[in-house]
């Protein structure tokens, strides 16, 4: 292959990938570069955060797809997919595929995401280098396959065994038990959402899992899984062995038990990495400035001992809104333009999207309110018996760090005075009142407030499109990009549009 002037080579096709693509576009069409993505799967960038939806039949593979590989060829670039990459010669600036062809390039962007990790249980291949794949009925709800696995085992009202009690497994378990299969979530903390939440909201948590009729199996050490033949003989998943306790049976067994960032290729093309790949505050390696890293493979680590943005680095943030905006600016950089410095992150939202569960975490929550740190005060309020939960941590009357369970109004209010850096009321009680029984449902406009935390797209921008003719959460998605990322703000799209063609 002759290599272009200006040649951006991708390794990787997800959705960061392709938002990366999307915005190089126009400098394609114009001749400025050459674009090339190579991605190992078949199918076209897809949004995986949306994989266990599909898996239990609440949308569909073309509501998830990311990308339009046909839109991107017919404006010049160049797609691969179904094919890895074996390496990387940074010496000769080429790309080694494992079809033995080679692709040279001039810039090129690892957006190589990460891989869900599969602990190390008997029967069980951890190793990510040995590409064995995991025995029928284990599956990491990872891609299009694995929902598929789980659409079945749903349809067949089979019992399912989610490995893991973090957000993606619990909204995984609780998607599939509204769906009508048996659940069982095993974890090896003493309570669900051990890294996100304190204990008094993750023991909230399980009860709302176990008033939902999941079975919640706690401080479990998984040792191994038990195969045995399924109705056509082969044989398949029947149990998750504990090293100190019962088999736990089922039919499928979902892994949730988090990521870890893909830098093989990296790391063998000689990049430096620690939880993901080294990259300084333009996005490029430490040591080659031709090399570049995105999204959940990324860790912005610069050389500065003394960077106050970089002391408090932790690894990739593995949410799907910084990888976005790091693609934007990474495609202004490259397309030749000098945009202002890429904005630090804020601490992330997490929140857990189910019917019927609300969790809303943020900020610093370790302290409890008795405990003596300077500065921090903290209040607490428990109803565990409604499965409600609420913790507010603030600094000068400053919220800097909050817990929401089972209270949906508090924890959107919460979320927003966070977001905004915002004094909590001098009377804390007032958010609790949100959620009443008295309480108006309707809330009052506020055209500034993001309702897409993942594109960054405001509530006037969304409004804003519904009054230009859409009607579906599907058409205000393809207008703002709202509601493409994580899915938890589809709801109060719904709301908006419904509120813009209600009767008068």
């Amino acid at each position: 292959m002759t290599l272009a002037a200006n040649h951006v080579v991708i390794i990787g096709y997800g959705p960061v990938a392709a938002r990366l693509a999307e915005e190089l576009l126009p400098s394609v069409r114009q001749g400025l570069l050459a674009l090339t993505i190579i991605g190992e799967e078949s199918a076209a960038a897809y949004n995986r955060v949306l994989v266990a939806d599909l898996g239990v039949g609440r949308t569909s593979e073309e509501a998830i797809s990311v990308s339009d590989p046909d839109e991107l060829e017919a404006a010049g670039a160049v797609v691969i997919r179904g094919v890895r990459v074996r390496r990387v010669d940074r010496a000769r600036q080429a790309v080694l595929l494992e079809d033995g062809v080679w692709i040279p390039y001039t810039k090129l962007v690892f957006a190589t995401g990460a891989r869900p990790v599969v602990p190390p249980l008997h029967g069980l291949n951890p190793d990510p280098a040995a590409n064995v794949p995991l025995p029928r009925g284990v599956i990491a709800l990872r891609d299009l396959a694995d929902a598929a696995v789980l659409r079945d085992a749903v349809d067949r009202r089979a019992h399912v065994v989610v490995l893991g009690g973090g957000i993606l497994g619990l909204e995984a378990a609780l998607a599939a038990r509204d769906e009508g299969a048996e659940v069982t979530v095993v974890h090896h903390g003493a309570h669900t959402l051990g890294r996100s939440i304190d204990a008094g909201a993750g023991h909230t948590v399980a009860a709302a899992l176990r008033a939902r009729g999941i079975q919640v199996v706690s401080q479990a050490r998984a040792v191994g899984v038990s195969m045995a033949p399924g109705a056509d003989g082969e044989a398949s998943f029947a149990a998750l062995l504990q090293e100190n306790g019962p088999a736990v049976q089922g039919q499928l067994l979902v892994l949730s038990c988090g990521v870890r960032p893909r830098v093989e290729v990296a790391a063998g093309a000689g990049l430096s990495t620690n939880h993901g790949i080294l990259v300084d505050h333009t996005l490029a390696s430490l040591h080659d400035p031709h090399v570049f890293a995105i999204g959940d493979c990324a860790e912005i680590r610069c050389l500065d001992s003394n960077c106050p943005e970089c002391s408090n680095s932790t690894g990739p943030l593995g949410l799907i809104g910084p990888g976005w905006r790091q693609a934007e600016w990474l495609a202004a950089f490259l397309a030749g333009f000098s945009p202002a410095a890429l904005p630090a992150e804020r601490a992330p939202v997490m929140m857990l999207k189910a019917r019927g569960v609300d969790v809303a975490v943020a900020g610093d929550i370790t302290a409890g309110p008795f405990d003596d740190v300077p500065g921090l005060a903290v209040s607490l309020w428990a109803d565990p018996e409604h499965g409600k939960y609420v913790k507010m941590s603030t600094r000068g009357g400053v919220l800097c760090g909050f817990i929401s369970v089972g209270m949906p109004r508090a924890g959107a209010e919460l979320t927003l005075l966070f977001e905004r850096g915002s004094e909590l009321p001098a009377d804390r009680s007032t958010l609790l009142r949100l959620d009443g029984p008295d309480r108006e449902i309707a809330s009052v406009p506020d055209p500034a407030r993001t309702v897409c935390r993942c594109a960054g797209v405001t509530e006037e921008t969304i409004t804003g499109a519904v009054v230009e003719g859409c009607s579906s959460v599907q058409e205000v998605s393809a207008a703002t990009r709202a509601g493409t990322g994580c899915g938890g703000c589809h709801g109060d799209l719904k709301k908006l549009i419904e509120a813009h063609f209600a009767p008068a």
